[in-house]
């Protein structure tokens, strides 16, 4: 039942004490705006992270060499280590049962790419047909390179949408057109466009054993990639990954005579144990931005638990005739609770709209390395207020149970 006496007399204690009050609800509706805004912020940590594992296979592994670090078996360090298809032909074939695709790739160095009057500056690599999904790219037109191709090997290439963009300016259809690499022709066999932007459309694709054929490539690999066969879970792929990444990483340690801790000749990125790396840190900097949050409502509820004592205090004298008049301990507990439910109230969704209104506005236009869209469930938020009001209730019980147990002669004298 409304009872508008009682909101009369709230509005009239708000009206007298305007600062208080405003200094009250500040302190609660920042709390809730902070703990938004920082959820929200860590949500979008967890999006930029899994934008940027997106580009590629999330189960991607990649395996490429540099130089030895250390002597090992009369052997001096400073030896290049160079990858060859027998590498690839060893794992490929040991591990046939756990590979999900496999590509290896050769890098042609210093190849010029011209169509007609046009040239640019591109990478140039030799892959297998599996590249293509390894590197999550979509064919917009034609085709990938196929095993056709490998066996015949056939001068084709693959260009991204973005080399057609600028070196095919005025071709509406690339395909059967004819792209020189070095002054070879190459038919453009099809178009692609990769997940993670123009950035990684920077190559064009061609046939592995066209690249090593025709660029001295012989039996040289540049680098291996591998994904594996979807596991039960996170964890259970983690762990065969890591298992397949040790494996391989010793089989190229023995057939290249590399130190087993040599940590530079030969070097291996599994992307779920960076995948898992990255999404603990997340879930750590959420759990802290929670506690911070947390902590900061906490410092508003035993603000409103202080201006509620203030409130018993300076009503000390009205409360002992309501009593005296015959007001049940437990309407003189509502007035009080009544008051410092609606300021939690009021300010909770104050603070809620406002950072949610911000993150709104913001949050689109964000645009920082691992860091996409700042979000956070409207539910997850709502919650959050609907159990700031419960606390605050709270807050406000214990200074209203002792207005409710003042004797009327003790507050009647109470100056």
């Amino acid at each position: 039942m409304f009872d508008f006496d009682r909101w009369q007399e709230i509005f009239d204690t708000i009206r007298k004490n305007k600062l208080r009050t405003f200094l009250t609800g500040l302190s609660v509706a920042s709390g809730i705006f902070i703990l938004v805004i920082l959820l929200g912020f860590g949500q979008g940590m967890q999006n930029g992270i899994r934008k940027e594992f997106e580009a590629d296979a999330t189960n991607r592994i990649a395996v490429w060499t540099n130089v030895t670090s250390k002597g090992y078996k009369g052997l001096n360090p400073g030896r290049r280590i160079r990858l060859q298809n027998g590498n690839y032909d060893y794992i490929t074939s040991v591990y046939a049962d756990q590979l999900e695709y496999k590509s290896e790739q050769f890098r042609v160095r210093g190849a010029t790419i011209n169509y007609k009057e046009e040239s640019g500056a591109y990478g140039t690599r030799g892959v297998s047909p599996d590249y293509q999904q390894i590197e999550n790219q979509n064919m917009l037109s034609g085709r990938f390179i196929n095993y056709a191709d490998l066996q015949t090997n056939n001068k084709v290439v693959v260009i991204s949408n973005k080399i057609k963009r600028e070196l095919l300016k005025e071709v509406d259809d690339p395909l059967n057109e004819y792209l020189q690499i070095s002054g070879i022709n190459f038919k453009i066999v099809g178009v692609y466009k990769d997940k993670g932007g123009e950035r990684e459309e920077n190559s064009i694709f061609i046939p592995i054993t066209t690249a090593q054929n025709i660029f001295n490539g012989s039996n040289k690999v540049s680098n291996l990639y591998f994904t594996l066969q979807p596991a039960e879970n996170f964890d259970k792929a983690v762990e065969i990954s890591n298992k397949f990444t040790e494996d391989i990483k010793q089989y190229l340690q023995q057939s290249h005579t590399v130190a087993p801790d040599d940590t530079n000749a030969i070097n291996v990125f599994n992307a779920l144990k960076e995948a898992k790396r990255y999404y603990t840190l997340t879930d750590n900097i959420a759990f802290f931005f929670w506690v911070v949050g947390i902590f900061t409502i906490i410092a508003g509820v035993v603000g409103v638990g202080n201006i509620m004592l203030i409130v018993v205090k300076e009503r000390t004298k009205e409360i002992g005739i309501r009593k005296a008049l015959g007001a049940k301990p437990w309407s003189i507990i509502g007035m009080i609770l009544h008051e410092a439910v609606f300021v939690t109230a009021i300010a909770g969704f104050a603070g809620l709209i406002f950072s949610m209104a911000l993150l709104e506005i913001i949050g689109p236009n964000i645009e920082i390395d691992y860091i996409v869209n700042p979000s956070i469930n409207f539910s997850i938020a709502l919650t959050m207020v609907f159990l700031l009001i419960i606390v605050g209730a709270l807050a406000g019980f214990i200074p209203a149970w002792r207005a409710a147990h003042i004797q009327p002669i003790e507050a009647l004298r109470d100056e």
